[in-house]
């Protein structure tokens, strides 16, 4: 039977190779971004929930964003620095509670290795300014497979202009 001190030591070992490997993981995963700021930077330019979600990688409660909904014809832009993401070509109703999308503008998105729960999430991040989108998931309909399952208060709608 292990003494309390080895049990220790194995769980200070655990827990130290795991910091690492997180470590290296989030060094590899870092990219640089055209756009940085500081914290109190951003939060003078975001609301207090675009700010917990994007920057602090939150997520905002199902069903309450109204971009959810919104099918009409226009672009999903980043809600810190514009950047177009999404077009309303790509949505479609997942039944998540979240705007979701079976693919993104290409180049417009980055992503990275997720640890937040036990296990490991595919995060989406806007390749310009990192800000923190949501996950993408492998359950979305064709011609991907894939489900961009994004917070709706890092979005930002902006209608096709009339003919």
């Amino acid at each position: 039977m292990p003494t309390r001190r080895q049990l220790t030591f194995a769980g200070v070992g655990m827990a130290l190779a795991a910091g690492l490997s997180r470590t290296a993981s989030a060094a590899e995963e870092s990219p640089m971004f055209e756009i940085v700021k500081t914290d109190a930077e951003w939060k003078k330019e975001l609301t207090p929930e675009q700010f917990y979600v994007m920057r602090q990688h939150g997520t905002e409660r199902a069903g309450t964003s109204p971009l959810d909904k919104n099918y009409a014809p226009g672009e999903y832009h980043c809600a810190a620095c514009d950047l177009p993401l999404f077009t309303s070509a790509t949505k479609f109703n997942s039944g998540t509670g979240w705007p979701s999308f079976y693919a993104p503008i290409d180049g417009a998105v980055g992503t990275s290795t997720d640890w937040k729960l036990i296990y490991s999430r595919t995060e989406v991040h806007c390749r310009r300014c990192g800000g923190h989108l949501g996950h993408v998931f492998d359950d979305g309909p064709e011609p991907t497979g894939k489900r961009y399952c994004m917070n709706g208060v890092a979005l930002k709608f902006v209608p096709k202009p009339a003919a």
